[in-house]
């Protein structure tokens, strides 16, 4: 076990760069927000989001699971970097001429030509990720995620520095475009400084196709993710029109946060820790999945509680009554963000163990039946309609299937259920205390610091050890008598 406390203490490390590389961009990213939210108009978010919703798709299958494949890979980088890198440029650059060809037909079908070159301008970051690819790969197989943070803060300052700008200037969705494009390539010059790999061009036909076999099921699969997550963005903007889907867009923004901060900061470390656990064998395997998933569930499931129980108070507080239509959508969609953060970690360890035609499937059937329940549900009931179908399918078709893939790949489900048990507990009872408390108190300010603070108390109570919690106490003393 002690290979697997080496691994664990070197994702430690990178977590803990990952988490607060993430903490400043997201605490940042939330001041954009509030700040383009008072500069543009509804129908710029709905916009934005029409064209975000084709570019969040391609990244995912943008390199031919290129960084995943070079992350996992068994033996030396230098033996497959100029391979590798040649193919991920050759992917981006096909899939962006051929989205700067469909993307008039993609913005008609979304119910906005306005979207047009927004996609097009949006489009171009992926150029970036693609010439970078192999380069963010060697920084995370090397668990170096502070060089990654700081190139991504460094792209973050550029990208609001643009957007504010250009928002504050008139340029409306066009803003969102140029200021991430902006930020992509700085955050692409600084990785391939940082990342210190012989800048190399080659092919090699057994590498590409080894890489290959590894990377396109994944590809494949991340591709479907991207669908899963932006499709409703899709079919809310053509049965109802931008204004409401820049409500929708609020929503989802804010219960993205969670992913966003802890999903981004996890990816960067759990495949290449689960990778080398794999390597060492399927006891050292179980052992990482049986700390990290109930880790995980803690960190989540108390945000996904206070995100479903209070989000009038969240909506309201964070950004107006004028945007009080999203807290519904918001309520839902907190079950989809915790329901994609337990995806995510699955879709690591089967990737880690090489199996990533079984993460295809599980997304594939995800997504066949997400799209007409989407469709049925903003047809009946809008925006809330289609959150709910959202929930719903991601419960009933998306849990067990991660299931069975776990089960058919050596890792009994029953290890993961254990690891969820507690945390689930103290999620129901967090939640009960929370909407009992909303129901006496008034303003959204007081709602979210009383109720919102006594469910988590609540929830930290259930889930942390008894023995975890002394401890901390007798640290904090320690600390307050220095």
């Amino acid at each position: 076990m002690s290979e697997v406390g080496d691994i664990g203490r070197k994702a430690g490390r990178g977590l803990r760069w990952s988490l607060l590389g993430n903490l400043v961009m997201k605490a940042g990213s939330f001041v954009m927000s509030l700040v383009l939210a008072r500069l543009l108009v509804p129908e710029d978010f709905g916009v934005f989001a029409i064209a975000l919703a084709a570019t969040q798709f391609v990244i995912y299958i943008n390199d031919a699971g290129v960084i995943a494949a070079t992350v996992q890979w068994r033996g030396r980088l230098s033996e497959i970097a100029p391979t590798a890198t040649v193919v991920a440029i050759l992917s981006s650059f096909a899939l962006y001429a051929l989205f700067w060809v469909i993307a008039p037909f993609y913005a008609r079908l979304a119910g906005s030509e306005d979207a047009i070159w927004v996609i097009r301008i949006l489009m171009a970051t992926n150029l970036v990720y693609g010439l970078t690819a192999v380069r963010s790969a060697a920084l995370m197989r090397r668990f170096e995620q502070d060089k990654l943070a700081l190139a991504n803060l460094a792209g973050f300052v550029a990208n609001a520095s643009v957007s504010i700008t250009l928002a504050a200037n008139g340029a409306g969705a066009y803003s969102f475009a140029w200021g991430q494009l902006s930020g992509g390539v700085l955050t692409g010059v600084l990785v391939v400084a940082l990342a210190r790999v012989k800048i190399e061009f080659g092919f090699d036909r057994a590498q590409a196709a080894r890489l290959l076999r590894f990377g396109l099921p994944l590809c494949v699969s991340l591709g479907i993710e991207g669908l899963l997550l932006n499709v409703d963005s899709v079919i809310v903007g053509d049965v109802l029109g931008p204004a409401w889907l820049g409500f929708y867009l609020l929503a989802f923004n804010i219960s993205s946060w969670v992913p966003g901060l802890i999903g981004t900061a996890i990816r960067y470390v759990a495949l290449p820790s689960f990778s080398r656990l794999a390597e060492e064998g399927g006891e050292s395997m179980r052992e990482g999945v049986r700390q990290s998933v109930p880790l995980l569930a803690g960190m989540v499931l108390p945000i996904a509680v206070l995100m479903g129980t209070l989000a009038p108070a969240v909506v309201e507080f964070l950004y107006g009554a004028n945007w009080l239509p999203a807290a519904q959508v918001l309520r839902f969609l907190a079950i989809v963000m915790a329901v994609r953060m337990l995806t995510l970690l699955v879709t690591d360890i089967l990737a880690a163990l090489g199996r990533t035609k079984a993460t295809m499937w599980v997304n594939l059937c995800w997504a066949v039946a997400l799209v007409p329940s989407l469709l049925v549900g903003a047809r009946l009931d809008g925006i809330e309609g289609a959150a709910v179908a959202h929930a719903v399918v991601a419960v009933v078709v998306a849990l067990p299937l991660l299931g069975v893939a776990l089960h058919r790949s050596g890792i009994p489900v029953g290890l993961v259920g254990a690891g969820l048990a507690r945390p689930l507990l103290g999620a129901a009872a967090a939640g009960l205390v929370m909407v009992a408390l909303a129901t006496v108190i008034d303003g959204a300010f007081f709602e979210l610091c009383v109720a919102g603070g006594a469910g988590l108390l609540l929830f930290v109570l259930v889930v942390v050890p008894r023995a975890v919690l002394k401890r901390l106490v007798r640290q904090g003393r320690a600390h307050a008598r220095l």
